[in-house]
């Protein structure tokens, strides 16, 4: 038979010829067509499982009245032992994706437990086909499950009511969600025959309630696998795919044109000869207080003096905070967020999903358009406790900062050290290897004094200073000096370069010349802004 229902969501398989097109139901759930990998197959039967209160009847209304939503397209939504209808619409009512004109029209609601208590399985599989030939539905959503199973004479007259539901729906591309209040750690019949098992739960860890998706099976497709979290709200349910599921194949960047992105600050970008390279990741490290927020704002405004757009991505600090302290200090930034070319991206540091803030942070990168962009991510301990699984932290990270060079993006973050302690450690030593390149920032006692040093630790394919040096915040802005001479001075006077320094050593240097590392088989990189860099990305 023909396919009714209107035209239909298609996808391209990766890797698939041409010829290899397979028909897609989109879910109208945001983000789960990405897990899907384009939505649910046309003509299929899928299990939804999870405990009251997981979402499963949000999901299948959101199914339903997306796909109604489309002119010719019709849904059906059957219950059995669920809530009333009314009771089901007056919940749904304030979420936008509810559209009233669709209810009785392009979507029917059939009560259908009364006909499986009186007529047993038989009647009610009659029921379901007169709807959807009747109907010319091509989504059928069941809610209650259970209750066939049931009142199923045996567990084979369960798994024939499943299988003649299935060869029906498939022969008219109707596409079946099965929605049951159970878990899949429980053996169930219809998971084995189902073409994608998907599973909604909820927990507690700690103080704090998470959702999950998890896909245990699905037919014919690849998937993104794991959990992935869940968020209720005005939308309906929103799930946000693992940031390292979804970025697990990083586009390859074959040809790169990078150049020098100068902070403007004399003596740090000599450090730095010229500046840190375009698409690069680097750490500001400090205690509270040492000067990476105004770092990071400086970063910004330089690159939009030069026309280059800036983003800020932070947690701590309100927007109208950050301009008064930017201003405070001569960083002209709040020119350059009225003219639109620096952007504020502003999250309260309140319970946040980890892949949210992700795709929030790339979403907005992607909608700019921009070559060059520059990126302040101030205080990436606002991802770290977003955190559910501790462990996830490395693989994350790996990806969002690939994700970032892929689009060309210039990311600075500012991470916080210990205060209390004299030598600067890493706070985590696998982001330290995933970035490029590591800056210094520390105070140092000197009597009654503290004094600003900063230093590089670590600088990918480019020369770079190893010295550190004094640094100040001024009503002008941050002052870097112009030698590594004062700095010595400081960290002699502290009683001993080398320990003082934490692992810092100058002694090498002398006369007037500041000691420079030069990684092995590299050219001298160049030291003025807007050159291009010789080089390979690790």
């Amino acid at each position: 038979m023909q396919a009714r229902g209107g035209a239909s969501e298609v996808v391209q398989p990766a890797g698939a010829g041409a010829q290899a097109v397979v028909p897609r139901v989109a879910s109208g759930v945001p983000r789960l067509d990405s897990i899907l990998r384009g939505g649910f197959l046309r003509g299929g039967m899928y299990s939804v499982m999870g405990p009251p209160g997981s979402g499963k009847t949000l999901l299948g209304n959101q199914l339903c009245f997306h796909h109604a939503g489309v002119e010719g397209r019709r849904a059906i939504y059957v219950t059995l032992l669920a809530e009333s209808h009314a009771r089901m619409i007056l919940h749904i009512r304030s979420m936008r994706f509810f559209r009233p004109e669709l209810v009785g029209q392009a979507i029917q609601y059939v009560s259908a437990f009364a006909v499986l208590e009186q007529q047993g399985l038989g009647g009610l599989q009659e029921l379901l086909r007169r709807s959807i030939r009747e109907q010319g539905a091509t989504v059928v959503v069941i809610d209650g499950l259970q209750a066939v199973q049931t009142y199923a004479e045996s567990p084979l007259a369960f798994q024939k009511f499943l299988r003649e539901l299935q060869a029906y729906a498939g022969l008219l591309d109707c596409t079946v969600l099965l929605l049951t209040p159970t878990t899949a750690a429980q053996a169930h019949a219809e998971n084995a025959m189902v073409d994608g098992v998907l599973e909604l739960s909820h927990g507690l860890f700690g103080a704090r309630a998470v959702r999950e998706l998890t896909v245990h099976k699905f037919r014919g497709s690849e998937c993104l696998l794991g959990r992935h979290e869940v968020e209720i709200g005005p939308e309906g349910l929103i799930i946000h795919p693992r940031t390292e599921a979804q970025f697990d194949r990083p586009p390859a960047r074959a040809v790169e044109r990078r150049i020098r992105m100068p902070f403007g600050i004399a003596g740090l970008d000599e450090m730095l000869c010229g500046g840190i390279v375009s698409g690069s990741t680097t750490m500001l490290l400090g205690a509270p207080g040492a000067g990476k927020t105004l770092l990071g704002l400086q970063f910004l405004a330089h690159g939009a003096s030069e026309g280059q757009p800036g983003m800020y991505f932070g947690f701590y600090e309100t927007p109208p905070r950050l301009l008064e302290k930017a201003r405070e200090v001569k960083i002209d930034l709040e020119r350059h967020c009225a003219s639109g070319l620096v952007e504020v991206q502003w999250q309260p540091p309140l319970e946040q999903h980890l892949d949210a803030l992700a795709e929030q942070l790339i979403e907005r990168i992607q909608a700019r358009k921009v070559e060059r962009l520059r990126v302040f991510i101030d205080g990436f301990a606002g991802f770290r406790s977003a955190l559910v699984y501790p462990e996830r932290l490395p693989r994350f990270f790996a990806a969002l900062t690939h994700e970032l060079r892929n689009l060309d993006v210039t990311t600075v973050f500012a991470e916080e050290a210990d205060l209390c302690r004299a030598e600067i450690q890493l706070p985590d030593e696998v982001l330290a290897a995933v970035v490029e390149n590591i800056l210094v920032l520390r105070h140092v006692e000197v009597g009654s004094q503290l004094r600003r040093l900063l230093s590089i630790r670590k600088m990918r394919e480019s020369d770079y200073e190893a010295a550190a040096r004094e640094f100040r915040i001024t009503d002008g802005g941050i002052v870097v000096a112009s030698s590594f001479r004062s700095a010595e001075r400081i960290l002699a006077v502290r009683g001993g370069i080398s320990r003082a320094s934490g692992g810092l050593d100058v002694k090498g240097a002398r006369g007037g010349a500041s000691e420079r590392k030069k990684p092995r088989g590299m050219r001298k990189s160049p030291g003025a802004s807007g050159k291009r860099v010789a080089g390979r990305r690790s």
